[in-house]
């Protein structure tokens, strides 16, 4: 893909993503980790001073972790306007995947467990297509 429309469907993203998230992309920051049980969703404010943003980012990854164990992966197909690959397979997981929220300073994040490998097989291919999508730089590999 060149270069111009990669930076188009990046400002498309960050755009659908403030919209449903409600905070501003340009003033926090996410990472997407592998974990040996699955992964990690991690949004923190760039200022330690930024109490609303801090806020809302609690207020979303509740509301992911939440929406998450419940089946509905509404929030991702909205931001990225297209279906994650893995959430077919995460949505049949059902309650075999563990999904809590954390707070941490300047934010929180959301925890995705299972023992089964083919879920976390499945959990892992989301947070990569998400690493990708938001161009986060984190690693790929566990």
């Amino acid at each position: 893909m060149a270069v111009a429309a990669q930076d188009h469907q990046h400002a498309d993203l960050t755009r659908r993503g403030e919209a449903v998230m409600g905070f501003d992309q340009s003033t926090t920051t996410h990472h997407f980790r592998l974990t040996a049980q699955g992964g990690d969703i991690e949004v923190t404010a760039n200022d330690a001073k930024d109490s609303a943003s801090i806020a809302q980012i609690r207020t979303h990854l509740q509301h992911i972790a939440t929406s998450f164990a419940a089946g509905n992966f509404t929030a991702p197909m909205l931001i990225h306007a297209r279906e994650p690959p893995g959430v077919k397979a995460m949505k049949r997981g059902g309650d075999r995947i563990a999904y809590s929220f954390e707070e941490i300073e300047r934010g929180g994040i959301v925890k995705m467990v299972t023992a089964s490998p083919a879920l976390r097989d499945a959990v892992r291919e989301f947070l990569r297509f998400q690493i990708e999508d938001h161009k986060t730089g984190d690693p790929v590999r566990d």
